[in-house]
């Protein structure tokens, strides 16, 4: 290997030592006899080695081999906000985003060039192919292939490995945008087929999700400690699994979302329901510091206080006996109410603890709801 790759490779002297020499197999799914033999090179302890490779070919190519149990899967997510920022050269904005955040200090004259790197966040996404491309072009129509290029790739892999769930699977990706669009944001199985049952199309859902292209978001009928507990799977919503993706898939009436419509994107002028992508980044924001995502919604026909939709529920890292669930509401422009979240509040405050809206403005605490700027959502 070392004349191979004209690389010395230097081995740990004893085992607890750092390793000086990594090793990665990448794309190993194509090399299924490698993966079984990380075990061996592992128990051997002279180097540490990394495996890469596509999640959805990993799984199905694990015939007649030996699962090793020395491997440490890491998921990746699309690139951060955080990341985003170190992309684009900036370390210290994000920094001084959570000194705000914790003294909850407005950001001043730095709010509007925050808010700049985030709707380019939102336009762009995390796909490291996509920024990179947007660092070294600051070209939307050139991200935007792309983007274009990653959502055929997808496509690709669900005609090759969604054994029998096709046609279902690819319905369900591309109805994601028009059920987006609605204003609860629900994903209706009717829009796919007057006859669709969950139970006929719960694997499709659980195939994007393991594949890493969606992000589930369910229904817990009781805003309280335990939002698994309450889990109702039937009622979801259905995001992308990165925003920047999102727009190109919903904006495909030609090959190439225009020039115009980005530029439409980036002053906050675009026409359609931008809350769509809002709430959509905002779930990818969520996603990606750790939490499980969870609405909750009441439509009683019987009590009109009990009637309310709050977009999202986070759970205190810390469980206490009372006061351990965060209601969250996005909102994409400037003129909006705050009717459910009030409600929320009046009729669960023993479950709540802070209560968060996520806006374009920025940061203040009112009536007992702490607004933040969308570009804090991480910090959550």
């Amino acid at each position: 290997m070392e004349v191979y790759f004209k690389r010395k490779l230097i081995p740990r002297k004893n085992v607890n030592e750092e390793a000086l020499s990594i090793i990665i197999f990448d794309e190993v799914q194509f090399c299924p006899r490698a993966r079984a033999a990380i075990k061996y090179l592992v128990a051997d302890r002279r180097f540490d080695y990394i495996e890469t490779g596509s999640l959805i070919s990993i799984k199905m190519n694990v015939k007649n081999i030996m699962l090793p149990s020395e491997e440490h899967a890491l998921e990746m997510s699309p690139m951060d906000f955080e990341e985003f920022l170190w992309a684009m050269d900036d370390e210290m904005m994000m920094p001084f985003i959570q000194k705000h955040f914790t003294k909850r200090m407005p950001m001043g004259t730095l709010h509007r060039k925050a808010m700049d790197y985030f709707r380019k966040y939102l336009i762009v996404g995390g796909m490291p192919q996509a920024v990179a491309k947007f660092v070294a072009t600051a070209d939307f129509k050139k991200v935007d292939e792309v983007k274009r290029d990653i959502l055929a790739l997808y496509r690709n892999d669900i005609m090759k490995y969604a054994e029998r769930q096709e046609m279902k699977v690819t319905a369900i990706f591309d109805e994601i945008p028009g059920q987006l669009q609605k204003h609860e944001k629900k994903f209706k199985l009717n829009a796919l087929n007057d006859k669709a049952r969950m139970r006929n199309y719960s694997e499709a859902f659980f195939w994007l999700t393991n594949a890493k292209i969606i992000n589930c978001c369910y229904n817990s009928t009781v805003p309280s400690i335990g939002l698994i507990l309450n889990e109702q799977r039937t009622t979801m919503k259905c995001y992308m699994g990165d925003t920047g993706l999102l727009i190109s898939h919903a904006f495909d009436e030609t090959d190439i979302v225009s020039e115009d419509l980005y530029k439409k994107l980036m002053f906050d002028k675009l026409e359609v329901n931008e809350g769509m992508l809002v709430e959509n980044i905002v779930a990818q924001m969520l996603h990606a510091s750790g939490h499980k995502l969870y609405f909750y919604s009441n439509s009683s026909k019987t009590s009109r206080e009990d009637r309310m939709e709050i977009d999202f529920l986070i759970a205190k890292a810390k469980t206490t006996s009372r006061h351990n669930i965060s209601p969250i509401e996005v909102k994409s422009g400037k003129n909006y109410t705050l009717s459910s979240l009030k409600k929320c509040i009046a009729k669960y405050s023993n479950q709540l603890a802070t209560p968060y809206l996520l806006h374009n403005g920025e940061l203040k605490e009112e009536n007992g709801i702490l607004f933040l700027p969308l570009y804090m959502t991480p910090l959550l």
